[in-house]
């Protein structure tokens, strides 16, 4: 079965840190883009980081730049993501999305909330 399974997410508190994974079964990472986006309530769901398979990273939303890092461990067939100096205006539902040709395979999300 095509999975990914994201996990990591919680409460925390304005400044924080957290690391997402996101972890696939059924396929092998290596040869996809893996990306994560989030949601915020109400809101349209927006890319965080793309990473290539080749390992490249390419451009993340200005609001998150210098603060989130995505990753990647082709050998753990897991992907993630380091989120640092969290604001609460990060609080969202963080999706993991493996990209390739026309497969487009999504995980189920994780919360992320940032409040005091």
């Amino acid at each position: 079965q095509v999975q990914l399974v994201e996990s990591g997410g919680g409460l925390v508190q304005p400044g924080g840190s957290l690391r997402l994974s996101c972890t696939a079964s059924g396929f092998r990472i290596s040869t996809y883009a893996m990306i994560w986006y989030r949601q915020a309530p109400g809101k349209e769901r927006e890319l965080v980081a793309p990473r290539s398979s080749d390992g490249r990273v390419t451009t993340s939303a200005d609001s998150m730049k210098g603060r989130f890092t995505i990753s990647r461990d082709n050998a753990k067939n897991t992907v993630y993501l380091q989120m640092n100096s969290l604001k609460p205006e990060d609080t969202a539902v963080y999706y993991c999305n493996a990209a390739r040709g026309l497969d487009n395979i999504w995980g189920q999300g994780t919360q992320v909330t940032v409040s005091s």
